[in-house]
């Protein structure tokens, strides 16, 4: 079973940090949008917004992830977690097999090398916040704690 810290310190700062990843995806779709209305839907032009390589369907996915993002960044539920926890292997997955198609006609969100390292970026640091931003009851806190505190636990530290 995975741990997952319960009401982290630092909890208002990755609530923060995935906040402002998807404001910039938001502004990178609504860009992009901007940039690409008109062209075909998976268009492989050259369009670059906010120095990544896009096209008119990636910018509208960028839009909803970038919403869903600060949705679930400005809920003070674990709502955000499993967004976060969702969207960070998402990106994964999808920078790993747009990568893996980034030079084949198969390449219809129009990827570039720059855009696979961002979007392993933003998936690893989702991922991370996802992993502190867990919210309960503190009695659960407290648990952590004295478990963290058991004196098998220490035992184990000092070796």
């Amino acid at each position: 079973m995975p741990h997952f810290p319960v009401n982290h310190p630092a909890r208002p700062f990755y609530r923060a940090l995935s906040g402002l990843v998807g404001l910039y995806i938001l502004i990178f779709g609504v860009w992009g949008t901007a940039l690409t209305w008109g062209d075909p839907l998976f268009g492989r032009n050259g369009n670059w917004a906010l120095g990544l390589r896009t096209n008119l369907a990636f910018s509208l996915v960028s839009i909803l992830f970038g919403i869903v993002l600060i949705v679930g960044a400005s809920r003070s539920t674990n709502l955000g977690h499993y967004m976060n926890l969702t969207a960070g292997a998402v990106f994964l997955v999808t920078s790993i097999l747009m990568m893996s198609v980034l030079q084949t006609d198969a390449n219809f969100l129009n990827f570039s090398m720059s855009t696979v390292i961002v979007s392993m970026l933003f998936g690893l640091i989702l991922l991370g916040t996802g992993l502190y931003d867990k919210i309960g009851p503190h009695e659960d806190a407290e648990a952590e704690r004295n478990r963290r505190s058991h004196p098998v636990a220490e035992i184990h530290r000092r070796r």
